[in-house]
């Protein structure tokens, strides 16, 4: 009976033995597998974060060129953002593989995913600071001058209604030709956004005409109003 059990026994031991080192061999080879993934993973980052790099580094040029003339640029710069965002988890999920080697496949897997995510992002980006390289050029070209559309004057209320800024205004455009209304301001001694106001007046009243290809607009008084002036002008005399 002893030696029955010393049998059992030795069987039992013999199995826990070849099933531990089987056990071992698993192990030992998910690890092996773990590292090389480990290693691949860094080098994917390593090179995602050199690129990363320089395409931030052109997208800040690209932003200098087109800062306040385009608001598109900062859409882009939050793209960035937004991809060093998606780095963060990646890294986190990393430590969580590094931690738990039950689950070091499973978590290979899924950081493979977030890698193709990253990829596919970096060319959106890539995409997107080629159209903003394409808006740069096109907003490097001279915008021409257009006028608004002419407002016609009311003939028989062309000299009715003006006060004498009003009608000093008039006479200095006649006189000097177009201005903006910086320029008129210290003429006439008042402030910019009464300034503003009063040249904006003239024109919708339509005694006036203006350039609105750039900012500020220059008015020009209308020929019609000019002679309105040196008739008045002339009886006067």
């Amino acid at each position: 009976m002893i030696e029955v059990l010393l049998v059992l026994t030795v069987i039992l031991l013999t199995a826990t033995i070849v099933a531990s080192i089987e056990y071992y061999k698993h192990v030992r080879k998910a690890q092996k597998e773990y590292k090389k993934a480990r290693e691949a993973l860094e080098d994917i980052v390593l090179s995602f974060n050199r690129e990363l790099k320089r395409e931030a580094d052109r997208l800040e040029l690209v932003a200098y060129r087109v800062e306040g003339t385009t608001a598109k640029a900062n859409e882009s710069l939050k793209k960035v953002d937004n991809i060093e965002r998606i780095i963060v988890p990646i890294e986190k999920k990393f430590e969580i593989i590094k931690e738990s080697d039950e689950n070091a496949l499973s978590k290979i897997a899924e950081v493979s995913t977030k890698t193709h995510s990253i990829e596919a992002t970096q060319e959106t980006v890539k995409k997107r600071i080629l159209e903003l390289e394409t808006q740069v050029q096109k907003l490097a070209e001279i915008p021409e001058i257009k006028s608004a559309p002419v407002i016609p004057i009311r003939r028989d209320k062309a000299m009715a209604a003006l006060t004498n800024t009003e009608v000093v205004v008039l006479e200095m455009l006649s006189a000097e030709g177009p201005k903006t209304a910086p320029e008129i301001k210290d003429r006439v001694q008042l402030s910019r956004e009464h300034t503003a106001r009063l040249m904006k007046k003239l024109y919708e009243k339509g005694y006036l005409e203006r350039e609105t290809g750039k900012i500020p607009f220059r008015y020009t008084i209308k020929e019609e109003m000019k002679k309105f002036l040196n008739k008045a002008e002339s009886e006067q005399i």
